[in-house]
């Protein structure tokens, strides 16, 4: 057994014990490996020590019973292993920033830690193969655009602390509210744009201040003479681009677990070994004409061969 696999099989006992008493030694003897090294081992493949992740891993299911339930939210503090209901309320503002109570009343979207698939980082594909994972399937290839797309849609600046590690960051989901805010308001721009595609862009603001730009908006069919106030433009340029298409169960899924697993591999796995780096930029495309299959594609620009090179020695 890869040492990989021990600490799988120890992610997927926790995920199956949530709700009751989880022992360190007692995962390390379900991995085949020592308290100590168990904990090393698994602190360098999951980012977290083991009973953080518990947890966040805890927190995150709480998330969906205060969501999706009128349980009181004392009842499912206990649940999940919290000893009273100001103990459980610490933690949470800790980790999302807001109190459970807030949360249930506004329901802002949260970014949550994901339970990871750690067997992703070690299988390379070659493009167009598609690979596997869990629920999810991934396939990766090059594309071009010879004409660019134009999106009209909203754009606000993010926090790149509070949302970088994808599936690790935890607090409010900041281009997960531009998105419900974008949804709310579509219907003003509904006749100029093409609903079934829908894209979200990560672009630099100000890296030295800590932020870069996120944009959530729908394909314009034609450019309008006007713009309604609020909105804005932005375009995937013309080029070559790398993309990975992700298909998931349902769209919650996709947009959430799926989509942080396959960033990462693409981002940490799959362009490393390939030794390509991208510009500082990347998209989102949603197709929701697909009723059958949540689909979407991660699009990235390759950076051209000694273009990075004269960009540090620039910087």
């Amino acid at each position: 057994m890869h040492a990989w696999e021990a600490i799988e099989q120890s992610l997927n006992y926790i995920e199956e014990h949530l709700t009751e008493e989880i022992l360190t030694e007692e995962l390390a003897s379900i991995a085949g490996l020592s308290p100590f090294y168990f904990q090393r081992l698994f602190k360098r493949l999951v980012n977290k020590p083991v009973q953080e992740y518990v947890r966040l891993r805890r927190l995150a299911k709480v998330i969906e019973r205060l969501g999706n339930t009128e349980q009181r939210i004392l009842d499912i503090a206990l649940d999940y292993g919290f000893s009273s209901h100001a103990n459980f309320t610490r933690a949470f503002k800790e980790v999302y920033g807001i109190t459970p109570e807030n949360y249930r009343k506004n329901q802002p979207m949260l970014n949550t830690f994901e339970k990871p698939e750690i067997s992703i980082k070690y299988v390379l594909v070659d493009e167009k193969v598609p690979l596997i994972v869990g629920n999810i399937v991934l396939e990766i290839q090059r594309k071009k655009i010879v004409d660019p797309e134009i999106y009209l849609g909203l754009e606000t600046a993010v926090c790149l602390s509070a949302q970088i590690p994808a599936g690790e960051s935890t607090g409010v989901d900041m281009p997960g509210q531009l998105w419900k805010r974008y949804h709310r308001e579509k219907p003003y721009i509904a006749e100029d744009i093409n609903t079934a595609v829908e894209m979200g862009m990560s672009h630099m603001g100000n890296s030295a201040q800590g932020f870069f730009m996120y944009f959530a908006g729908g394909l314009i069919k034609e450019i309008p003479n006007y713009i309604q106030e609020g909105f804005v433009k932005q375009e995937l340029s013309a080029g070559e681009y790398i993309v990975c298409r992700i298909e998931a169960e349902n769209f919650e899924n996709l947009v959430t677990f799926a989509l942080d697993q396959a960033s990462k591999y693409l981002f940490g796995t799959w362009l490393p070994a390939h030794n390509l780096t991208t510009e500082p930029f990347s998209a989102e495309k949603y197709y929701r004409d697909s009723p059958d299959m949540a689909c979407m594609e991660v699009w990235v620009k390759p950076m051209p061969a000694g273009q990075e090179i004269y960009i540090q020695q620039n910087r």
